[in-house]
């Protein structure tokens, strides 16, 4: 699962200008660690203190001027792996730590580090939950919510994101700002390729059908959104878009077969269970990995705060045929 890595000139697990990459032990050797050094981080954030966070979403273009200060401190190295790695199906997921960013009194810091890294390979897409180009929010022990993102004491089924968007959502990006009184809600994620019904489903009459996907009104959409929950790749192979709970069949043959489909992510043995650490993100490629999250064990003073980004890719590569 190392071809990414070679293919740049690197070794697992030796430091280069900036950064250091290794196959993530928490994983079944798809996901990679990268891990910036402090030094990196400092120096970043030095380079780009004349933009606060608000700059950013004032100005779109700035986020891609700091993320070309990244690539450059990074020797110019950091861009191609990244793209190469979001683009490979055989990986496509990245356990990003920087170094020293580590507690929620750096939250706007870890927002604009997470944006270089983001823009490096694409753009964010605008959030309608939250109005800007990321979202922030809490989960805490009591919820009122109108779906699942926040609350504690349930499993996260596992989906895709930007199933009720327009605009495609090739990558995501979720970061822990901080964590208290937190037992248990490690990220659940699954590779397509690891799921043991990818051929059963993927095949079947309705893989290919357009549903309809709405959405309740934390969400801030109130036009629905029809495509299938599968597509191909510029390969040929099976990539989806899917979620639970926004699904809307359109009779009982559709109603029988989604809920089998979640049925079947939920009990898949290729599951892999990811604990991020406060400061650190996940970034995986949203078209062949579904991500979920686990329960928490309940406790009165229980919070995370959490930060996402999610967006399509803006160089040449692509993994995805355009929607019909």
């Amino acid at each position: 699962m190392s071809t990414v890595i070679e293919r740049h000139g690197l070794t697992a697990g030796t430091e280069y200008k900036g950064f250091t990459v290794s196959v993530s032990e928490q994983s079944n050797g798809r996901i990679l660690d990268l891990t910036f050094s402090k030094e990196t981080v400092e120096k970043f954030l030095a380079a780009i203190e004349e933009w606060p966070i608000q700059a950013l979403e004032y100005k779109s273009f700035l986020r891609f001027r700091v993320a070309k200060v990244l690539d450059d401190l990074c020797g110019n190295k950091l861009q191609a792996f990244l793209v190469d790695t979001l683009t490979d199906r055989q990986t496509g997921a990245l356990l990003i730590k920087p170094e020293g960013l580590d507690d929620v009194s750096q939250a706007e810091d870890m927002v604009r580090f997470c944006t270089a890294v983001a823009h490096l390979m694409g753009r964010s897409n605008f959030d309608a939950m939250s109005g800007q180009f990321y979202a922030r929010f809490a989960v805490v022990n009591v919820d009122k919510s109108d779906s699942y993102l926040r609350q504690p004491h349930r499993v996260m089924e596992l989906h895709n994101d930007g199933t009720y968007v327009e605009e495609d959502t090739d990558f995501n990006l979720m970061l822990k700002v901080d964590e208290q009184n937190m037992e248990g809600g490690n990220s659940l994620l699954l590779h397509l390729d690891d799921w043991e019904d990818l051929e059963t489903f993927s095949t079947h009459p309705l893989a290919y059908r357009p549903i309809r996907w709405a959405v309740p009104p934390s969400k801030n959409i109130s036009k629905d959104i029809y495509h299938p929950v599968f597509d191909l790749d510029v390969d040929g192979k099976p990539i989806t878009s899917y979620i639970d709970q926004f699904a809307q069949p359109a009779n009982l043959e559709e109603g029988v077969w989604l809920s089998e489909l979640g049925e079947s992510f939920e009990s898949s043995k290729g599951t892999q269970s990811v604990r991020v650490p406060v400061g650190s993100f996940l970034l995986i490629n949203n078209h062949f990995w579904l991500h979920g999250r686990d329960k928490f064990t309940p406790h009165p003073e229980l919070r995370r705060e959490l930060m996402r980004q999610r967006g399509y890719f803006t160089h040449k590569k692509t993994l995805r045929k355009p929607r019909q």
